[in-house]
């Protein structure tokens, strides 16, 4: 049976918001389950310095007074990142966010770091996938029953294709659960940036890192790859390895996000096909726009909402494969549906 997907479209000369409006009122019924004393988790993220085309905090007001009214405690959240830039501990990320107009004055409720200051909130949970044995996330999934998915649909260099299921496996896993999704490679020592502080051979589970001469050194037959030395230290001192397989990375964001939704009751999918890029927020400006803006997507399935946005975005066209050089986001949603994480069958119902 497909699922069903929703399409608010823009129609020319008008907003996002009006796009928005109509898409909230299409969606009471399924919004109307978060009812009165439900903590509902509303995840995002405001993208880097340099970042714009991030959902705007008067949409996510929008959806944060509807939830208000039925009674709801709805908070906004994202997660740190393991690369350079402003979203590596929880005061950099929130100046920013607030910078960008992410305040609880302007949203109408707080603005959370889920994984503590430093990223390093992050508890094991068990899971059985092909690639993934157990998923690296903040405390906060473990407690969370009810989620609203909030994601700006662009590009991505190793996906190809980002939307809610990239948001859901990076953006709701602690640092140690991104290290591990980017790259098997274990993590190494940038010996020109070691002081010797001692704080990545504390939290070593396995004493796998030991003081060698100026430096910390990673013993790469006793390392188990969890990544924790990642969030430990706060001069940038452990390398990472980027470079993997698009398709094995884009079936452990799968595995992560099956992991992560399969523990919580309630949920609902909205992409924003809006200032569309070629690359992530992470590292796009303005000067990036492929496509003009479209609308948003909504379903309570993950995978047909992220399905239908590729679908009508590229209408058959090379959009995101850059030349046909990737074809993870193909494989992402094929993978996606054998492992169960949802339909790549769907309805589209646009208004």
């Amino acid at each position: 049976m497909a699922s069903d997907v929703y399409f608010s479209k823009i129609e020319k000369g008008e907003r996002v918001k009006e796009c928005m409006i109509r898409m909230l009122d299409k969606l009471d019924p399924f919004l109307s389950v978060f009812g009165k004393g439900s903590f509902v988790g509303i995840k995002m993220t405001v993208g880097d310095m340099g970042s714009t085309g991030y959902i705007k905090p008067e949409l996510v007001g929008m959806l944060v007074k509807k939830l208000k009214k039925q009674g709801a405690k709805p908070f906004v959240f994202d997660t740190n990142v393991i690369y350079h830039g402003k979203r590596q501990n929880a005061i950099d990320h929130l100046h920013l966010a607030y910078q960008k107009g992410f305040t609880p004055g302007k949203i109408g409720c707080p603005y959370i770091i889920a994984d503590s200051v430093f990223g390093s909130d992050s508890i094991s949970l068990k899971a059985d996938f092909k690639n993934i044995k157990q998923i690296k996330v903040p405390s906060l999934v473990k407690m969370l029953d009810d989620l609203i998915v909030l994601s700006h649909v662009t590009g991505h260099l190793m996906s190809g294709f980002a939307g809610s299921i990239k948001n859901v496996a990076m953006g709701m896993s602690s640092r140690a659960g991104k290290q591990i999704q980017h790259s098997s490679i274990k993590p190494m020592i940038n010996v020109d940036t070691c002081t010797m502080c001692g704080a990545c051979i504390e939290v070593c589970p396995v004493s796998a890192i030991s003081e060698l001469s100026t430096n910390a050194y990673i013993n790469s037959e006793t390392c188990v790859g969890c990544a924790e030395c990642i969030a430990a230290c706060k001069i940038h001192a452990v390398h990472i390895n980027w470079n993997e397989d698009p398709h094995v990375f884009a079936e452990r964001m799968s595995e992560y996000a099956m992991g992560i939704l399969s523990r919580i009751k309630r949920k609902i999918f909205l992409n924003f096909a809006t200032d569309i890029t070629l690359e992530c927020d992470c590292i796009c400006g303005d000067d990036h726009r492929i496509l003009d803006d479209q609308g948003i997507f909504a379903s309570e399935d993950i995978l047909a909402v992220d399905k239908s946005s590729f679908d009508v975005l590229t209408d058959g066209r090379d959009i995101f494969s850059r030349g046909g050089k990737i074809s993870a986001h193909k494989h992402q949603f094929q993978y996606a549906e054998e492992i169960g994480l949802g339909r790549a069958d769907y309805k589209l119902v646009t208004f």
